[in-house]
């Protein structure tokens, strides 16, 4: 079942969304370990995560807000809050971490192997990649009042406004529509 969507253009900003609607109902798409390894296969990082425990779920949120804040916060300023220094040395340290490893069996197929290390540092690499590149001043918030997903636009006229259209962009629409046919009827 394919229950997470990777709609942000990047790693660290997709892991950053599993984390819904922030500022109201806050949804928690990773509540248990075999959450976090569904993810890890659904965005390609692991073919198989192997046993994943309380602790790696909490490691990998505690990286998952550390880029959300420094994506929010960025460039820090040299007044910057205690939060934004712990998530700016959260995701360094992760930075440091190894990379998934990748093998072809004798068939041509690759193989991903790893652990949470790996995923960890997979994550904390794109995000200095995006925060330390000119994708950066493509970054957005959805448009959409209620969600706080992030996401790179890649568009060619630099005007994307929401995380993705299966979700808040047809929201949209419809509350658009129905708007246009009230007004009609009256």
């Amino acid at each position: 079942m394919d229950d997470f969507v990777f709609v942000s253009g990047r790693l660290s900003l997709d892991l950053a969304g599993t984390l819904l609607w922030r500022r109201s109902r806050r949804i928690e798409l990773l509540r248990s370990p075999d959450d976090l390894g569904r993810w890890i296969r659904q965005a390609g990082l692991l073919d198989a995560p192997g046993p994943l425990d309380p602790r790696a779920l909490s490691r990998t949120c505690r990286l998952r807000e550390a880029v959300y804040a420094l994506v929010r916060a960025w460039p820090p300023t040299p007044a910057a809050d205690d939060e934004v220094r712990e998530a700016l040395a959260e995701v360094n340290e992760a930075a440091r971490l190894p990379l998934p490893r990748h093998q072809l069996d004798e068939g041509g197929r690759l193989i991903r192997t790893g652990g949470v290390d790996e995923v960890l540092g997979a994550v904390a690499r794109d995000a200095v990649g995006l925060l330390g590149g000119s994708d950066f001043a493509r970054v957005r918030e959805c448009l959409n009042e209620d969600c706080t997903r992030l996401f790179v636009d890649l568009s060619r006229s630099a005007n994307r406004r929401w995380c993705g259209m299966a979700e808040c962009g047809n929201r949209h629409k419809v509350a658009n529509y129905r708007k246009r046919r009230q007004q009609a009827a009256r």
